[in-house]
C-alpha cells in the first residue's frame, strides 16, 4: 500500500473531512492506511485567524463580555470601531488578552473542515484545502532534492584534501583516480561541488575546464500519462451515454512555425463556434492561464456551462488536465478527457474547422507576427460563415440560440455582415 497521495486522492480527503467521516473511512475509500491520512492531514493543514461576517479574528476568552474601547490607539485600522473586539486587531494590544484555544483541534480530525460552529467562530483555525497540501507536499519533495547529499564537516574535509591538490595543477580525474578510496564519492559530485562554490577551489582553478563552453541540454517533455487515467475516450463515450443533455467541447493546437507562437483553438459541435488564443509557447502553463482568464472574465457559472467537458489529444500542453478541471480553491469547473493514441479524428469536428483557419493561416506561416487582436478579427469572420449543417445559420447565430449574448460581450466577439466575410490571408493585410 503505497503511502503516495495524489492531488485527486487529497480533494477527496478534503471531500470526506467536511462531511466528518472517520480516518478509517477515509482510508478505506481511497486505499491508504489510516495513519497515512491521519500524517497528511496534520502536517499540510495551513492555521487561518479569521472571523465571519461583521466580526474579525478575536482568540480573547472575553471577548464575549469585554467593553473595552480603543485599546489600539492610533494603530487601529478600523476607526469607526466602539467596541474593540469588533476590530480584529484588538488581541495584538490589549493588556487583558487571553488566548482562548478550541480543543476541537487537537482531536482527530485535527481540522476545522466539518465543523458545524465555523461560520461562526472567530478563533484560530486549522483548515485542509487540498489545493494547498498538493503545493506544500511538492514543495517538500522539490527541497528533499536539493543541496549537497552530506553535512558541513564532510564537505569540509573534501575541501581540505581536494582544494590542495587542485591549487598543485592537478585534475579532478586525476585526483579522483588515485583517491577513490579517500574520497568516497563520485569524480561528478566533486564538479558540483566546486560548482556549488563549496571548496575554496574555483572553476578558474581548473586549466581546462574554462576553457569549455557548457554544454547545451535540450529540454525534455515529460508527459506524466498518470493523466490519462480515467480520462480516455472510452470513459468519455460512457459519460456522454450516461448523460445526453450535455454538449461536450474539443480542444486543440494549431502551429505556426516551430518555436514559435501557437493558437489554442476551442471548438463546441453542435454549434460550429471556435474560439482562438494566442500563446507565446506551446506549453501546459500556457493553457492553464488562458483557462484561468475565461473563468475569471466569464464567471463560474456562465463557465461551467459553455465548457461540461472538453475533448483534447494527448499534446504535451494538455497534460496537466488538474489545473484546468479545478479552481485555485479546488474546485471542479470543468472535465477533460482526451483521444486515444494516434486518433485525431475522434475529435473530427474541430480538425475540420482547422480548415478555415488554414484558409488565412496556411502551413508554414509563421504567427509570431500575430497579436490576439488580429486573432479576434480571423475568429469573428469564420464564426460568421454560414454552415450547411446549421440550415445556413451562422455559428454565431447557433451559439446565440444555446448560451445568449452574454459569451459575446465579456470576450469581445462581434459578428460580421454576411456580405463582409473574409476567409483568405487578406483578412489580416488589411
Amino acid at each position: 500500500m503505497s503511502g503516495y497521495i495524489t492531488f485527486e486522492e487529497r480533494l477527496e480527503i478534503e471531500s470526506m473531512i467536511f462531511q466528518r467521516c472517520s480516518f478509517g473511512e477515509i482510508a478505506k475509500k481511497i486505499n491508504k492506511d489510516r495513519s497515512t491520512i491521519s500524517r497528511e492531514i496534520r502536517r499540510h493543514s495551513v492555521i487561518e485567524k479569521s472571523g465571519y461576517s461583521g466580526f474579525g479574528f478575536n482568540a480573547c476568552m472575553h471577548k464575549e463580555t469585554c467593553k473595552m474601547g480603543m485599546v489600539c490607539g492610533d494603530k487601529c485600522v478600523k476607526t469607526s470601531c466602539k467596541l474593540c473586539r469588533t476590530c480584529g486587531h484588538c488581541n495584538d494590544y490589549c493588556p487583558e488578552f487571553a488566548e482562548q484555544v478550541c480543543i476541537v483541534r487537537i482531536k482527530p480530525p485535527y481540522v476545522c473542515n466539518g465543523c458545524e460552529e465555523r461560520n461562526k467562530c472567530t478563533l484560530e483555525k486549522t483548515i485542509y484545502s487540498a489545493v494547498q497540501a498538493n503545493i506544500m507536499a511538492e514543495q517538500e519533495i522539490s527541497s528533499s532534492r536539493k543541496g549537497a547529499l552530506c553535512d558541513e564537516a564532510e564537505i569540509a574535509r573534501l575541501n581540505a584534501f581536494v582544494t590542495p591538490l587542485i591549487l598543485n595543477g592537478q585534475s579532478i580525474h586525476q585526483i579522483f583516480c588515485n583517491n577513490a578510496d579517500t574520497l568516497m564519492c563520485s569524480e561528478k559530485t566533486l564538479y558540483n561541488y566546486i560548482d556549488a562554490g563549496f571548496f575554496d577551489a574555483r572553476n578558474i582553478d581548473l586549466p581546462r575546464k574554462v576553457r569549455y563552453r557548457p554544454r547545451r541540454k535540450k529540454k525534455e517533455f515529460k508527459v506524466d500519462r498518470g493523466c490519462y487515467i480515467g480520462r480516455s475516450y472510452e470513459e468519455y463515450q460512457k459519460l456522454l451515454n450516461k448523460k445526453t443533455d450535455i454538449h461536450p467541447a474539443q480542444m486543440d493546437s494549431v502551429i505556426g512555425t516551430v518555436g514559435g507562437k501557437v493558437l489554442l483553438t476551442i471548438h463546441f459541435p453542435h454549434t460550429s463556434f471556435m474560439m482562438g488564443f494566442l500563446r507565446d509557447f506551446n506549453t501546459s502553463q500556457s493553457v492553464i492561464d488562458i483557462f484561468e482568464m475565461l473563468y475569471v472574465k466569464l464567471g463560474r457559472k456562465l463557465f461551467e456551462k459553455i465548457f461540461p467537458v472538453i475533448l483534447t489529444d494527448r499534446g504535451s500542453e494538455f497534460s496537466n488536465p488538474r489545473m484546468i478541471e479545478f479552481t485555485k480553491d479546488g474546485v471542479r469547473r470543468t472535465s477533460i478527457y482526451y483521444c486515444d493514441a494516434g486518433c485525431p479524428h475522434q475529435k473530427g469536428s474541430i480538425e475540420v474547422n482547422h480548415e478555415l483557419i488554414r484558409r488565412v493561416l496556411p502551413k508554414g506561416v509563421t504567427f509570431d507576427n500575430l497579436t490576439q487582436e488580429n486573432v479576434d478579427v480571423m475568429m469573428n469572420h469564420i464564426n460568421s460563415y454560414s454552415r450547411l449543417k446549421l440550415g445556413n445559420k451562422t455559428p454565431f447565430e447557433a451559439f446565440e440560440f444555446y448560451y445568449g449574448t452574454e459569451v459575446f460581450e465579456k470576450l469581445g466577439y462581434k459578428q460580421v455582415e454576411k456580405n463582409q466575410v473574409i476567409i483568405n490571408p487578406k483578412l489580416l493585410k488589411r
